[in-house]
């Protein structure tokens, strides 16, 4: 890490967060690849795997066009507002390293989960429980000569009926709120041993909302139930991966903070016994100098 001067002692946006955001300029970089790959992802055709007429038996529950929750309103609850939570510490804080970490953090943990959700979506190509309706809108079933689907449809709604397996919806949710109650459990010191079960239920929330958007796709017939578990698996270790990156564990001594915040205030403590000894090596220098 680069030596940053600290002035005041305090980490601020304008006194460090420049220096932070250059440091850090490779991450972010990759985080634009990472974004970019997952919109490749979503671009590209998945594999459409074979559906005989004898498997229509399990994809025939009604095509809701609108779902519970809309893919549009996931960031806004997986991403939006664990970073208005992360600022608002900020403002309590006054901890640019903190800041700048839990949202890096947390963009990593909701991208990384993106690009292995769409790429396993891709090439698995697992048909949702609707698709029947979304292939044959009108109900009336039509096969191949080799009995795989021949599909009358609108194409977009066919490519999305390849895409059941994992749960995006679920894996983006636990990667978000997983990532937050990770944070959360840090700063509140759930596991310092002092028995306040109190938090312990605040930990729980976030996944406890993620489980409940992930149970919505069974219940809109968008997600077999296996779709929603692997999501919910995939979503919930990448987020502890990612957290783990930037802060301790929450039950370690200083699990509240990043690891940055303690190497830099070591460097700056460092720093300021070299200048106190120097300031007192000048001093006794210069009382010397007198009585000589």
């Amino acid at each position: 890490m680069p030596e940053i001067q600290t002035g005041n002692g305090a980490h601020t946006i304008c006194s460090h967060g420049k220096e932070l955001a250059r440091e850090h300029s490779h991450d972010w970089m990759v985080l634009i690849l990472l974004a970019s790959i997952d919109l490749f992802l979503n671009i590209i055709e998945p594999f459409h795997r074979y559906v005989g007429e004898e498997m229509m038996v399990d994809m025939k529950y009604p095509f809701y066009e609108k779902d519970t929750i809309p893919m549009y309103a996931v960031p806004s609850y997986a991403v939006v507002l664990p970073c208005v939570i992360f600022f608002m510490y900020y403002l309590y804080r006054k901890d640019v390293y903190d800041l700048h970490h839990a949202v890096l953090g947390l963009f990593y943990s909701v991208l990384i989960t993106a690009v292995i959700t769409d790429s396993i979506k891709d090439a698995t190509g697992r048909p949702r429980p609707n698709f029947f309706y979304r292939c044959f809108p009108d109900g009336k079933a039509a096969f191949k000569d080799n009995g795989d689907v021949l599909c009358h449809g609108n194409p977009l709604i066919i490519k999305e009926g390849y895409k059941s397996f994992p749960s995006g919806h679920t894996s983006w949710s636990f990667a978000g709120l997983g990532f937050l109650a990770w944070y959360l459990c840090g700063k509140l010191r759930t596991f310092d041993n002092k028995g306040h079960i109190a938090h312990l239920c605040v930990i729980v929330t976030p996944y406890l909302f993620a489980a409940l958007v992930g149970l919505s796709r069974v219940d809109d017939y968008w997600h077999h139930w296996t779709d929603v578990f692997t999501g919910a698996i995939i979503g919930t270790t990448v987020s502890a991966f990612c957290y783990l990156q930037f802060f301790p564990f929450p039950n370690h001594e200083n699990g509240w903070a990043p690891h940055a915040f303690f190497l830099v205030r070591e460097r700056e403590n460092s720093v300021h016994t070299e200048t106190t000894n120097a300031h007192s090596n000048d001093l006794e220098g210069q009382g010397g100098e007198t009585r000589h």
